[in-house]
């Protein structure tokens, strides 16, 4: 065609020249035709996208793994991706032309999860660039994706130059109950200058305490009580700070507000682990680079200073914060500021026993501001309490107006007395109060930065009580770990949306850098055993991968030589005391974030912690039946009337067994997935050898228990943990129904056998009475709290009844989120989205319609992409929107016997080609399906 053009182009030029121009715009529009022929030859399929690193760290700074994993997600309109191709460099010109760091080439795989670095080797401060770009299954290839980046913190106890720094605060301290020391918070400050033209600077920090850094007067970050909580005897973690922008030519000065935290306050029983000796110290090390290619580290050193007579004058976490404004050092982090009478700081070096390293997992940030909903004002007239409407974690922003000298009292509570006073018992030991003390006349604007409360109310006292009082003096600042949402459930029946909706702000309320049991009493501690109940629902409705991965690092730096797991990680009671079902988590979340995920790192890192947890069961056991004589039990499990027993009338020597083969089972999985065949062999012959010793010792011939006292956890244990033979199983499974039957189709369990209850029942076919259950009103039941006004997840499940008041109990939090794992089966039944290959590579999608539901939807954010689950019934009809995403596959079932009244996208199911199987179980249609969205409508069988 060119040629055939160039030739009548030689003859028009002898044309006249309106012709010419007319010729001119057809060669142009042949030219651009053929243009849009070879690009459509040569179309490029979409790239990836969201790229990150490890447990989905998007171009982090400060990063804590030199061998990083990378992930990336297809378009949706990509079934299936074939191959890929990833480079990385260390700066982004070299990433196209000759990549340093590392070139995969062409790999055919359709591994886009948690691709294993085998790039050169990397190191403290390095940078690292990547992209990536794929194949389908057509051999069609991908435009390159965009760019990820991330930088490594400091690595090393050898990369810090700085010191720890702080003042003796021992001496001016004031003695706390138990005669512990309460440290008064402190500031440091260091002046410094910069002459050159600057290119970048990074601040290395963490400490010894709780701190907030500045630099010429403004804060760096708006990060919550960092650097967090770990096994402090054994690691520190310390953050990284872009501060580029926040430098200025000429003097500098840096700045921190320290406060005693977890490392050197008190915590459960007025202990103080790791600040026995000592005061907070500061590390701190700015490295700024010129663009000359100089360097400047200004570390903390002898030549900073510091006073304990800032405005901040008290601060622990279980007692709150007083800040007298009388003693406020107006522009203290900058260079206008006169420091002569502060005094020099000591120097402590770095012990080479505790390793600081990068933070794993995001900072504790202020993540929602609530406004109060409701003003109560006291009859005394001295007072006003704000209702909030939601119990929350965080601190109270306050606006409010004062008189010079007065002091504002605030206090918090979860719920109110019948006379409308506030309940407080439940806080047992732990102030909870702030104090803000006036300076001038006027309106304050404050908040306390080195505490936290658990509150939905909260009281004023000490206001100029001229002012009429307005619901915009407290705000509630929401506090919690900085993670996203990740997944959503919805339902037609509101007490079940309420009951999701208290499910998450357990979580919000108690995943405070660890997590917590209770975030309002003088606890607050990681309890292992409320850990890996919560985990799997955890996991759904938030991106908190991370979040455990990091806390499965402080247990295991927590475990005992002998293998035992403490009670509480970071360990705070030091007791050396080991319980079933709780030392249990450092088996039951590895393998719940492996399912969850695909990552298999997590059982990389945590398998000799899961094999030494094995043995420790093993060296306690007779018989190879293990008592755990320090168990906790079926903990909290509700009686007929009230829980008298806080351990719960199950077995404790049956619920140790039944942990025993339970995480000997799991072991046995990591192992097979990690390719250690052997061992694996090792551990499934131990599961099997436990789970005969169990049946011997505690079921009949009739599949009854024997030798203990027969309960539903009992029962359940023995179903959802597979120990008993296929004969005594089916018996035994009428036994338990008999149990359920004679609590009114109630439940009669704690935290250990809450979680199994649903997932125990669905194996059966008992779907039907799950769904009786969980919708139960009366007490004990998920409603019963929610009836009783609750908005979290409660420690009990009769913490509070609007006929007979509070449980008498002080151990009663009403923010606790064990109970929350039913959550679990609300999204994997009733929304019906569950993961049959890890990470979610391959899906069931199967609602279960039941207890009067006309609809329920659930969507998950995957690490392929999203998933959803909605349904709703109209009359006979079912109408069910799906979404599969890419490089993954799902199962869909059905409620119809009948293959021919399936439509999928408005064609009858034969008529689908790509559908790879279809069969009839249990009344349910299955087929499996590729990516795409599909919407379902069938006659159902209910």
């Amino acid at each position: 065609m060119l040629l055939i053009l160039r030739l009548m182009s030689n003859k028009i030029r002898r044309k006249p020249k309106i012709v010419r121009k007319s010729f001119s715009i057809f060669v142009l529009l042949i030219s651009f035709i053929l243009f849009l022929q070879s690009c459509y030859q040569k179309k490029l399929i979409a790239p990836p996208t969201n790229l990150t690193f490890n447990e989905g760290f998007e171009n982090p700074i400060g990063f804590y793994d030199a061998t990083p994993s990378f992930s990336w997600k297809l378009p949706q309109e990509i079934d299936e991706q074939a191959s890929y191709h990833l480079v990385a460099a260390s700066t982004p010109e070299l990433l196209s032309d000759s990549p340093d760091i590392w070139d995969t080439g062409k790999v055919s795989s359709s591994q886009s999860l948690y691709v294993s670095y085998e790039g050169k080797p990397l190191s403290s401060r390095d940078e690292l660039y990547w992209k990536v770009q794929i194949w389908n299954t057509k051999g069609e290839s991908s435009a390159w994706s965009e760019v990820a980046h991330m930088q490594l913190g400091l690595l090393n106890n050898e990369d810090w130059q700085a010191k720890w720094i702080g003042l003796d605060t021992r001496k001016d301290s004031i003695k706390g109950k138990n005669n512990t020391t309460i440290h008064t918070p402190q500031y440091l400050r260091n002046k410094f200058e910069t002459n050159k033209e600057l290119l970048s600077a990074k601040l290395y920090v963490t400490a010894k305490g709780v701190f907030k850094g500045f630099l010429n007067g403004k804060a760096i970050s708006e990060d919550v009580m960092t650097p967090g909580w770990t096994p402090y005897q054994k690691r520190i973690e310390s953050l990284t700070y872009d501060v580029t922008d926040m430098l200025q030519e000429g003097e500098n000065v840096i700045g921190f507000q320290l406060a005693s935290g977890w490392h050197f306050g008190r915590l459960l029983w007025n202990k103080m682990i790791w600040g026995q000796t000592g005061s907070p110290k500061i590390l701190s090390q700015l490295e700024i680079l010129y663009a000359d290619g100089s360097k400047q580290v200004i570390s903390s050193d002898k030549t900073w200073k510091g006073t304990t007579e800032g405005p901040i004058r008290f601060a622990e976490i279980y007692d709150g914060e007083i800040y007298d404004a009388n003693f406020e050092m107006p522009r203290w982090a900058t260079s206008s500021f006169e420091d002569a009478n502060w005094r020099n700081v000591e120097i402590t070096e770095l012990d080479k026993t505790v390793k600081i390293s990068p933070k794993r997992h995001h900072t504790v940030k202020t993540k929602m501001e609530m406004p109060a909903k409701n003003i109560i004002e006291l009859e005394n007239g001295t007072g006003i309490i704000f209702d909030f409407e939601q119990n929350m974690v965080g601190v109270p922003k306050l606006k409010v107006p004062m008189k010079k000298g007065d002091t504002l009292r605030v206090r918090f509570s979860e719920m109110l007395d019948p006379d409308g006073s506030f309940y407080t018992d439940n806080y047992r030991s732990a102030g909870s109060t702030d104090y803000y003390i006036a300076s001038q006349d006027g309106m304050i604007d404050w908040y306390p930065i080195f505490t936290f409360h658990g509150f939905q109310y909260v009281e004023l006292s000490g206001y100029d009580l001229s002012a009429t009082p307005k619901k915009e003096w407290v705000t509630g600042l929401v506090q919690y770990s900085d993670f996203d949402k990740n997944g959503t459930f919805t339902s037609s029946h509101d007490k079940l949306n309420q009951l999701q909706s208290n499910i998450n702000w357990g979580l919000r309320g108690n995943f405070f850098d660890i997590p917590t049991d209770c975030p309002q009493r003088d606890e607050r501690l990681g309890w292992t055993g409320d850990a890996q109940v919560i985990a799997p629902t955890s996991i759904f409705n938030n991106d908190v991968h991370s979040f455990w991965s990091s806390w499965l690092q402080s247990v295991r730096e927590s475990q005992y030589e002998n293998g035992g797991i403490p009670f509480v990680v970071p360990d705070a009671v030091e007791n050396n005391r080991v319980s079933a079902g709780w030392g249990d988590a450092a088996v039951i979340i590895p393998w719940a974030i492996y399912e969850r995920t695909g990552d298999m790192t997590v059982l990389q890192e945590n398998y000799q912690m899961m094999k030494n947890w094995v043995n420790y069961h093993q060296m306690q056991s007779e018989d190879n039946l293990s008592p755990m004589k320090d168990s906790f039990g079926d903990w909290l499990q509700p009686h007929p009337v009230k829980e008298s027993n806080k351990r719960g009338d199950t077995s404790k020597k049956l619920i140790g067994t039944a942990f025993f083969a339970h995480s000997a089972h799991l072991t046995a999985k990591a192992a097979a997935v990690l390719g250690l065949l052997e061992e694996k062999e090792k551990y499934q012959n131990l599961y099997h050898t436990v789970a005969n010793a169990f049946e011997q010792e505690f079921f009949d011939e009739e599949g009854k228990i024997k030798n203990s006292k027969a309960t539903q956890t009992a029962y359940l244990l023995a179903l959802d943990f597979e120990l008993l033979s296929d004969a005594n199983r089916n018996k035994a499974e009428k036994h338990l129904l008999d149990k359920i039957k004679e609590a009114d189709n109630h439940l009669r369990t704690g935290f250990i056998g809450t979680p199994l209850l649903p997932r125990v029942l669905d194996t059966m076919g008992e779907t039907d009475l799950m769904y009786e259950i969980l919708l139960k009103e009366t007490y004990p039941s998920w409603f019963y709290s929610i009836n009783q006004g609750a908005t979290t997840m409660w420690e009990r499940w009769n913490s509070y009844s609007k006929l007979e008041g509070y449980n008498p109990e002080s151990m009663n939090s009403l923010n606790h989120y064990a109970y929350g794992a039913v959550g679990e089966w609300m999204y994997e039944r009733i929304a019906g989205i569950k993961p049959l290959e890890p990470g979610y590579k391959k899906t069931r999608i199967a609602p279960v319609p039941g207890g009067g539901l006309t609809s329920a939807e659930a969507t998950y954010e995957s690490p392929y992409g999203k998933i959803k689950s909605a349904w709703n019934l109209k009359g006979t009809s079912f109408y069910l929107e799906a979404i599969v995403p890419p490089n993954t596959s799902a199962i869909m079932s059905i409620p119809t016997s009948k293959k021919e009244a399936i439509i999928i996208n408005g064609k009858q199911l034969k008529e689908w080609k790509n559908i790879k199987m279809v069969e009839l179980t249990d009344g349910n249609i299955s087929f499996e399906v590729s990516p795409g969205t599909y919407h379902v409508e069938a006659i159902t069988n209910k």
